[in-house]
């Protein structure tokens, strides 16, 4: 904090007014740092993961509105600044990601709950813990806890070069399984067969399930990945073998990604990366959905 907002607690975090457009984003400066409670650690943040669904919630359009003014973001990591009385498994200073902050993480400080909070490896930078989250835990569970896909399984991962499907990508190849990724860019089908896939297919591409068809010998996949359900499934069904599987993306999961860290499979790409004052870019940004490539952040 700059030494004129210390005195006074304030610190700087986007806050949302009114529903609406990425210009409702707005920058203030003289939000107060909130403290933490009985189980809850305050966070200095260094970088925020954004994600698709905040900018539903920001427009009003998604089930859950929240309650404004509004700080968006769930994905942060950073270093404990303050614990609440009754917290045991962390200190100042220790370096920490959740997915679940409480007061919001486009901020220079947030606080979240000491149960979905976890310390950081010193292998990865808080620019990567910010991109673990909601990616790796979604992707561990919709594989691992819902789909229950099986060492020598094939998997189609729709939307690859994404934060999801990159981890998704990861733990499948990491768990035995024939990775399958898709790209809607050259770019992306790089990165998607750098992070693990055997093989991407462009789905911008007329006839790609073609293709994917002939590589799987006619039989298809046995589990798929979908970030768009909305416009793919129909594709999709067509793509399974007997007793496939579909998983669409979840948002809220706890998983046994710590594993992964210390084995070294995990390992996030960070995207493109917006200042906190450029915000409302990175929604817009985000919103345009024009080809993934990793998870993109905010550095704060």
């Amino acid at each position: 904090m700059a030494s004129g907002r210390s005195a006074v607690s304030l610190m700087r975090a986007v806050q949302v007014f009114e529903f609406g457009g990425p210009s409702v984003l707005q920058l203030r400066s003289d939000v107060p740092i909130p403290k933490p409670s009985d189980h809850q650690v305050l966070i200095r943040v260094h970088a925020c993961g954004v994600n698709p669904v905040e900018t539903y919630m920001r427009s009003g359009s998604y089930a859950r509105k929240p309650t404004l003014p509004w700080t968006p973001g769930h994905d942060v990591a950073g270093v404990i600044e303050q614990v609440g009385p009754c917290v045991t498994t962390f200190q100042k200073g220790d370096r920490v990601f959740t997915s679940k902050t409480i007061s919001g993480g486009y901020a220079e400080y947030t606080v979240a709950s000491d149960d979905t909070v976890y310390h950081l490896p010193d292998s990865l930078s808080c620019k990567e813990g910010s991109a673990v989250g909601t990616p790796y835990f979604t992707a561990y569970r919709a594989l691992m806890q819902k789909a229950h896909a099986k060492t020598g399984e094939t998997v189609l991962v729709h939307g690859a070069s994404g934060g999801v499907g990159i981890a998704a990508c990861q733990i499948a190849r990491a768990h035995g399984l024939r990775v399958l990724g898709t790209a809607g860019t050259l770019e992306g089908m790089r990165l998607v067969e750098k992070n693990g896939a055997h093989k991407a297919f462009n789905h911008r591409e007329v006839g790609y399930t073609d293709q994917i068809k002939h590589d799987t010998g006619g039989g298809g996949v046995n589990v798929i990945i979908e970030m768009l359900a909305n416009v793919n499934l129909n594709r999709d069904l067509q793509l399974l073998s007997n007793g496939g599987r579909v998983i669409d993306e979840l948002q809220d999961t706890a998983a046994a990604i710590l594993a992964g860290m210390e084995v070294g499979w995990l390992k996030p790409v960070v995207g493109p990366e917006f200042p906190l004052e450029k915000a409302a870019m990175s929604h817009e940004e985000i919103m345009k959905g024009s080809g993934a490539r990793g998870k993109m952040i905010l550095n704060i």
